[in-house]
């Protein structure tokens, strides 16, 4: 189907009036200022579409993909708006329906003894854990953007975040979902079942796939007995090395307690400084500065003597040049919003390159040091924004231009040669592209350059298979 040209005015009329007729006033909005939702979160992407749907239930988002089909217009899900790679804009066409899951924000049920909660996709991460929390338990998902995100789009993206070193990703955290097929039927997959062995695993085949197979219109989520006692501390070391051996000392001294292992670089936390003064730093710049947070079952005084043993450990060895623990919650929350500054510090500061990379944990140091070099070379006076989560080997690997530069001009004539010279790296080795921000239609292509023949096949399949008319987020993760 060719999406990208033009809509008859009588096909659009027909369309939109069986919608209003579906959805009423309230779920369809036509016209007028749609810019929160057909411009993307880092402003690279902006799109129009035809109408923004608002369907407050499972049944009516089945009625729109229904009616969509039917007269041949494609659909692009939306949570909150707030990916990094362009996958939930609209293109420019004008045809195409935006489908918000926005309305769809209800807890539907929580099953303590099954430590298990169901919700639908338009949920707030942050109302999620906080539902969770009022239980007494917890929803281990924590990302910078937990208080505009949706867990349906978390579950379409297959996000990660801060805890992944112990929880694992958005993947590891659903146990069952419902959603819409590209036909419009309902598939009620919500079980809480921790074993079922029953066939092809249709659920982790829709995590993940980033609105192209199916849309998530509900999740059962996994819960987890709330820690008795967390605790966060900042490091600094002189390097990357003494920074992962600091991880290997932490995961043998802590074992299952780890819950966070951060880096930053020294210019990150300087743009931070730079752009929110007022936000404390109470270690002094360092080439490297460590954020770990440590989970306890028992009480807090073993929690803080694990961490002191940790850091006194890593003293004496030469890890770490410097440390502070938070002494209260405020405290903590004051360490974790340095460490969340760093995307709005760099995008304050300009537009950037964004590179969201996995290597296996070993090789970062390594990674980091000969890429560095060689885009130092190729673009001087480039500015290294290197920050992440080294416990699970994801590096938030972002260049910002020269200050003497236009940030836009850069991007425009280098973007390009730098994507190359890192996915080069990363593939060398054995990396990803792509570690939690998704496809979309940013590294579509790159996708297309890296990713084997037989794997691009078999996903071109799926999809042919799933979605024959192409009806769900065309032009994303696949061409």
């Amino acid at each position: 189907m060719n999406h990208s040209s033009p809509l008859d005015p009588q096909t659009s009329a027909a369309l939109l009036q069986a919608l209003h007729t579906l959805l009423g006033d309230a779920g369809l909005l036509q016209g007028g200022d749609l810019s929160a939702y057909e411009l993307d979160w880092r402003k690279r992407y902006v799109g129009r579409a035809l109408a923004v749907a608002r369907p407050a239930t499972t049944e009516q988002v089945a009625g729109v993909v229904r009616l969509c089909a039917a007269h041949g217009v494609s659909l692009v899900p939306q949570g909150g708006n707030t990916g990094l790679v362009g996958g939930s804009t609209p293109d420019a066409s004008g045809r195409q329906i935006l489908l918000s899951l926005s309305r769809m924000n209800q807890v539907r049920a929580i099953d303590e003894a099954n430590l298990t909660m169901t919700v639908d996709a338009g949920c707030i991460l942050q109302a999620v854990q906080e539902a969770a929390a009022q239980q007494g338990l917890l929803f281990p998902l924590s990302l910078a953007a937990e208080g505009s995100c949706t867990i349906g789009g978390n579950l379409a993206s297959n996000a990660g975040g801060t805890q992944v070193l112990r929880y694992g990703n958005a993947r590891d955290l659903c146990l069952g979902l419902e959603v819409v097929t590209a036909s419009g039927e309902i598939w009620d997959g919500l079980s809480g079942l921790r074993k079922d062995n029953t066939g092809y695993d249709l659920r982790h085949l829709i995590i993940g796939s980033e609105g192209t197979l199916a849309i998530i219109t509900a999740a059962t989520l996994k819960l987890y007995p709330k820690p008795v006692a967390q605790m966060t501390a900042l490091a600094t070391c002189d390097s990357l090395d003494a920074a992962l051996q600091l991880l290997m000392l932490a995961r043998v001294q802590t074992g299952s307690g780890l819950t966070a292992f951060e880096v930053m670089n020294e210019f990150s936390l300087g743009l931070v400084r730079r752009h929110f003064p007022q936000l404390q730093q109470p270690l002094p710049a360092a080439a490297w500065t460590v954020l770990l947070e440590l989970s306890d079952a028992e009480s807090e005084a073993h929690a803080r003597g694990l961490f002191e043993g940790l850091l006194e450990a890593a003293l004496e060895a030469g890890l770490i040049t410097d440390a502070a623990v938070a002494e209260s919650l405020p405290q903590s929350r004051g360490l974790w919003h340095l460490r969340e500054s760093i995307p709005l510090a760099q995008g304050l500061e300009g537009l950037n390159i964004k590179h969201d990379i996995a290597l296996p944990v070993s090789a970062i140091p390594a990674f980091v040091a000969s890429t560095d070099a060689a885009l130092a070379l190729a673009f001087p006076g480039i500015r290294m924004v290197d920050f992440g989560h080294l416990g699970d080997g994801n590096l938030h690997y972002n260049v910002q231009a020269p200050e003497d530069m236009a940030a836009a001009d850069f991007l425009a004539r280098h973007e390009p040669a730098i994507n190359r010279i890192v996915y080069d790296a990363v593939t060398a080795l054995g990396g990803s592209i792509s570690a939690e921000h998704g496809i979309g239609q940013l590294k579509r292509a790159d996708l297309a350059e890296r990713k084997s023949p037989v794997a691009l096949g078999l996903m071109r399949a799926i999809k042919q298979a799933l979605d024959p008319q192409a009806l769900l987020n065309p032009g994303r993760v696949i061409s």
